[in-house]
């Protein structure tokens, strides 16, 4: 039987080619069997994933300087019902990118993603003050950009694949503010939620019944009874007025665990409503190791726990 992994043939990602999106897709082991698909938009990548154009959509979702990446988190809180399945972490490394003999003191406007921009403030402001910012869909497509412009005086802020893919050269590299930039990545699917692997997430949004003192506590006190840790919280507009806000929580553990389920399911009884976005392995160095000492730890319980049932008297039996 196929495993979900084996059967996303096709994949979604912010395109075109060259984007951190795609140096991020095609580092993932599990996922170098399928057919990358360029989009347009996030949005695009989504909505071809929900559409069932492809077979699962791979965005970005939080950056560490810059933090959630709304487009993402967005459209999957309030457009499409997606599932989590993995989610995978890239160093980002920004290089301002030009024609061949373009020289740093020639660039008069800079072109990139806002994202990108905004990660890259201090160069800009001490290296290219007073240049002008002009806001392309992605890196790559700012690359592409700039490439079919010529020698005009435009620089493009972009991964260095991109600047390869694209035919320009690199005028300054690692020109973002803090070396220690990444992003990470979500693959996202339709009705498939990833078994238990002893070391995963829970991501899910909850939605409150009215705006009153004490509504956050009355959700927090459910994760803090229960002694389940959370990774990471924020508040998102709903859209439908102002200062009506949800709340997009994540907390270690999987749908399946028992405590995570009972958590669930009185958050759903006492709330407006509750999104489940996905329960899936957490991403990290350790976790593949990690997963396996959770698995060998278990494993080591139950034959504990079939030991000590033997023991137990039942009617009729001789005590010995």
């Amino acid at each position: 039987m196929a495993t979900p992994a084996q059967a996303w043939r096709s994949i979604a990602f912010l395109g075109p080619e060259g984007t951190f999106s795609e140096e991020a897709l095609l580092s993932v082991p599990s996922l170098a069997h399928a057919e990358p698909v360029a989009m347009a938009t996030i949005a695009d990548c989504l909505d071809a994933a929900y559409r069932r154009e492809v077979d699962a959509a791979f965005v970005p979702i939080e950056n560490s300087i810059e933090g959630t990446v709304s487009a993402s988190l967005d459209h999957l809180v309030f457009d499409v019902e997606l599932f989590i399945q993995l989610e995978h972490v890239l160093d980002v490394h920004l290089d301002l990118l030009a024609p061949a003999g373009t020289d740093i003191g020639d660039i008069r406007r800079v072109v990139s993603i806002p994202v990108a921009l905004a990660q890259c403030r201090r160069f800009l402001q001490d290296r290219l003050h007073g240049v002008t910012l002009v806001h392309a869909s992605s890196t790559a497509e700012a690359a592409r950009l700039v490439g079919e412009a010529g020698a005009d005086g435009t620089g493009a802020i972009a991964p260095a694949l991109a600047g390869r893919l694209y035919g320009l050269d690199t005028i300054a590299r690692a020109v973002e503010d803090h070396a220690g930039n990444q992003t990470r990545f979500v693959l996202v699917a339709r009705g498939v939620v990833p078994a238990s692997s002893g070391h995963d997430r829970t991501s899910l949004v909850c939605f409150q019944q009215a705006d009153r003192p004490g509504n956050l506590h009355q959700i927090l006190g459910q994760f803090a009874a229960r002694n389940l840790n959370l990774t990471k919280i924020e508040s998102r507009p709903t859209k439908l007025g102002l200062g009506d806000y949800c709340f997009v929580i994540e907390l270690e553990g999987h749908l399946s665990d028992e405590v995570v389920g009972d958590c669930l399911k009185e958050l759903h009884s006492k709330l407006a409503s509750v999104k489940f976005l996905g329960s899936y392995p957490a991403f990290g160095e350790r976790g593949p190791k990690e997963r396996e000492q959770i698995a060998a730890a278990r494993a080591e319980a139950d034959a504990w726990l079939r030991t000590l049932r033997f023991r137990v008297r039942h009617e009729g039996d001789l005590p010995g």
